[in-house]
């Protein structure tokens, strides 16, 4: 398996953010939080695209709390 291919399975920091439509701090503030799993690797928060869209599926960006149906 190449390197780019192993590459491909997972997003950067920046990726996740255009991808949940939040600002890159907010996914490294969300990962701290041990909201979003990640992985560290040469000093970079990479995140695998399959949880990221599994995360993304049920993220709501919107600050304060959130509307639910009784």
């Amino acid at each position: 398996m190449s390197k780019n291919a192993l590459l491909e399975k997972y997003a950067d920091v920046l990726d996740a953010g255009r991808r949940l439509n939040i600002h890159p701090e907010s996914v490294r503030r969300l990962i701290r939080q041990g909201k979003l799993p990640a992985i560290r690797f040469s000093n970079k928060w990479l995140i695998e695209r399959d949880v990221l869209e599994q995360f993304a599926s049920h993220y709501d960006p919107r600050p304060g709390p959130k509307a639910t149906l009784l």
